[in-house]
């Protein structure tokens, strides 16, 4: 099974932690499933929902020709799953938002989930994602720890003492949620996910911490294979209608020549 990791990180510029991903995710992939992860350029660089929208777009585009080329599932390497709906309606193969696999996991291991996400100004759009995959109620807690990707590059790059410290900043988020209710703990971003990996059992105080670039990739091995085994694909009525050809077409001239091509 070959499958398509769409980063909103730009290759370049955080090279150590793209590099990290990508070795990580093929070391628990499954035998014989491959994973190539992609970023892009540039990057979810300015906060904030026009952001979010350009990436979607690129993301969009990019997992229709990831289909083109024969990979077997996508997943939305960007925990707020921007553009996820859409690009599930443009290709028959498995589309996983990570955002989306991570919650609906969390809520299987306690009732009130705590995000733990890059930048205040992911809150409401944290919100809106628990609204619109039918946990609202569930998310109690969010949290930003105030960075920017690119602190993330030190750990990732080997220093210990920076991965240290990355750690303490997470917890040190964590734990007044866990004091204020939460029972599960989720880094909303496949930065802090991959930053916990080599954490086994972590918890804060009793509350299990979610990796999610795991429950991204694992998400996509098993709809991948439920898919080979018997065919199941997205509801085609209202919820997830294939779009037609010419939608395609139009949309990726679009992305390729603008709006006068």
């Amino acid at each position: 099974m070959r499958i398509f990791w769409q980063s909103f990180i730009d290759e370049t510029a955080s090279r150590p932690y793209m590099e990290r991903l990508q070795a990580y995710l093929n070391s628990i992939a499954a035998p014989g499933t491959t994973v190539d992860v992609f970023g892009i350029s540039p990057p979810d660089r300015d906060f904030g929902r026009l952001s979010e929208f350009r990436c979607a777009i690129m993301a969009v585009d990019n997992g229709i020709a990831a289909e083109e080329k024969g990979y077997d599932a996508y997943v939305m390497g960007h925990f707020q799953d921007p553009g996820l709906y859409e690009l599930r309606s443009a290709v028959r193969i498995p589309v996983i938002g990570v955002g989306e696999a991570t919650l609906l996991a969390a809520s299987q291991l306690g009732r009130r989930l705590g995000l733990v996400t890059l930048d205040p100004v992911f809150e409401n759009w944290h919100r809106e994602q628990a609204d619109r995959y039918g946990i609202g109620g569930r998310v109690t807690h969010v949290t930003g720890m105030a960075c920017k990707p690119e602190d993330f590059s030190a750990a990732f790059a080997g220093d210990e003492e920076a991965r240290q410290r990355m750690l303490s900043d997470f917890a040190a988020c964590a734990a007044p949620l866990v004091r204020d209710g939460a029972d599960v703990i989720v880094p909303a971003g496949v930065l802090p996910g991959l930053l916990l990996c080599s954490e086994h059992a972590f918890r804060i105080e009793h509350a299990p911490v979610i990796n999610c670039a795991a429950v991204g990739l694992k998400s996509a091995e098993m709809w991948g294979q439920l898919r080979q085994l018997n065919g199941l694909e997205p509801s085609r009525g209202q919820s997830f209608a294939l779009a037609p050809e010419r939608a395609r077409e139009d949309f990726k001239r679009l992305v390729r020549k603008g709006r006068d091509g």
